[in-house]
């Protein structure tokens, strides 16, 4: 079920706050529990009892793992915790992957083909598989006791407005909310919650969709058939795209968290005015970089190593393995290694010569995204690479693609969105949006604005059929 959707918008979300709001303090976590549940079932039936057979086990281990003191037996129990988790989406997620490769290999050397039957990706079990991986962790290193209850557990895992694509929650910081988020059920934080969730929708609906689908037609076009000025608007196209599409989706789980009394973390700052990449990988998916740096980076050695050619190569290797968390693809592996060697570049001697620009070093950073964009779109070294080529060398003919006056407004207004907060007015109005106390002057021009923006874009959703979200399927 997708959060833009009309099933979403105008049947789930009423029937499942009316009964939330309704339902005594005590039953509150278990409507939760069974609206998530409803929610991914709706999208996945058969991939339900996967899910809640994994963190019933999980759960179950982990209450084990914590009633023992002797450490050779806790880090068994860790590694059968980790071993259900990490199994289950490298099967899923990368099987076909691995068959893939394999076959190729041995078809040029003249053997028979693996036979394999394609798997399908349960949705959003990166997102999920990552959650559990935090709590068992957490209640290993003793950061935090495991939870009481096991509905609780489950309730933390599914609940769905961050299932799908996160943002990726760690159990550390969270594990306090699962008892005491209706404290914060406040009629403010639920208004919050709700302009939040308006914004959200506009950005996906009325920005993503309309550069996703100038996106979409620019790709499928051979790439010896693109003049160079339509290959620079297919992935500028998508550069928009994913942000306000996976920007959007994530304004949308936050305020729907906040509506029931829940504080999410944010998970982008901006990220195309950022002064370096490094600066863009503290602003892009925040939620993911902070697992990546607790659970992968720190584990290897993090800062803290004796030689530069290690520590380089430990940003190098965690940026490889987001890659190849993003999908199981060539492409997403050079994507990052890509970003890997921009962050390595940064550490050596560029990132002193950008810090001279300020603000004005996202001149160098948002090209340098957006050709890593092509990588991840395309999913492929050779499309990439032929794509690439004619963005960066001059060709010209009969364009296949055309702008219309809609693309021009949203493309002005992805700029716009995207770099406002370069200047103080920008910051300013931000601050005031998403993070100040709201006057009642304030819930009046924000209640306006959200019932606009929700007008428009519900408009749009019921007379357009084109609706993806990226990220459902990592």
């Amino acid at each position: 079920m997708v959060f833009s959707s009309i099933t979403f918008i105008f049947y789930f979300l009423p029937l499942f706050f009316l009964t939330y709001y309704f339902a005594d303090r005590r039953y509150k976590n278990l409507v939760i529990l069974f609206g998530s549940i409803l929610f991914y079932a709706w999208g996945a039936p058969k991939f339900i009892f996967i899910l809640l057979g994994a963190t019933a086990i999980d759960y179950y281990v982990v209450l084990l793992m914590a009633a023992r003191e002797r450490k050779p037996l806790r880090l068994a129990l860790l590694c059968v915790s980790l071993g259900i988790n990490l199994g289950l989406l490298v099967y899923f997620k990368y099987s076909n992957f691995f068959v893939e490769n394999v076959n190729h290999v041995i078809g040029r050397l003249g053997f028979k083909e693996i036979g394999w039957t394609k798997l399908v990706l349960p949705i959003g079990i990166s997102f999920y598989t990552f959650e559990t991986i935090t709590y068992v962790v957490d209640v290993y290193r003793r950061v935090h006791k495991p939870l009481r209850n096991f509905w609780d557990y489950q309730m933390y895992i599914i609940l769905f407005p961050k299932l799908i694509a996160g943002p990726i929650i760690r159990f550390h910081d969270f594990a306090g909310q699962i008892y005491d988020h209706h404290d914060n059920d406040t009629i403010d934080n639920r208004l919050r919650g709700l302009y939040r969730f308006f914004l959200g929708l506009g950005k996906k609906v009325l920005i993503a969709n309309v550069m996703g689908a100038a996106s979409d037609t620019i790709f499928a076009l051979p790439a010896n058939h693109l003049d160079t000025g339509i290959a620079w608007f297919g992935i500028l196209s998508y550069t928009f795209q994913i942000y306000f599409d996976f920007s959007g989706y994530s304004d949308m789980a936050i305020g729907l968290g906040l509506m029931m009394g829940f504080r999410f973390p944010e998970n982008f700052n901006n990220p195309y005015s950022a002064s370096s990449i490094t600066d863009f990988w503290r602003r892009w998916h925040i939620t993911l970089g902070s697992w990546m740096r607790n659970y992968l980076y720190i584990p290897l050695g993090g800062n803290k190593v004796k030689s530069k050619g290690r520590l380089f190569f430990n940003l190098w290797f965690v940026f490889l393995a987001s890659g190849l968390w993003h999908g199981a693809a060539w492409g997403y592996i050079i994507w990052g290694g890509y970003h890997g060697f921009f962050l390595v570049v940064e550490r050596l001697f560029l990132g002193k010569w950008l810090a001279r620009l300020g603000k004005w070093a996202c001149l160098y950073t948002f090209p340098v995204v957006m050709t890593g964009w092509v990588f991840f779109r395309l999913e492929h070294l050779h499309p990439g690479v032929a794509y690439i080529k004619r963005m960066f060398s001059w060709h010209t003919g009969h364009p296949e693609w055309q702008t219309n006056k809609e693309y021009l407004f949203m493309l002005a207004a992805a700029f716009l969105f995207s770099f406002f907060t370069l200047g103080k007015w920008g910051d300013k109005v931000q601050r005031a949006v998403f993070h100040n106390p709201y006057s009642m002057r304030m819930h009046y021009v924000m209640t306006f604005l959200g019932v606009v923006v929700f007008i428009i874009a519900a408009g749009r959703i019921t007379t357009s059929t084109f609706n993806p979200f990226i990220y459902f399927r990592f």
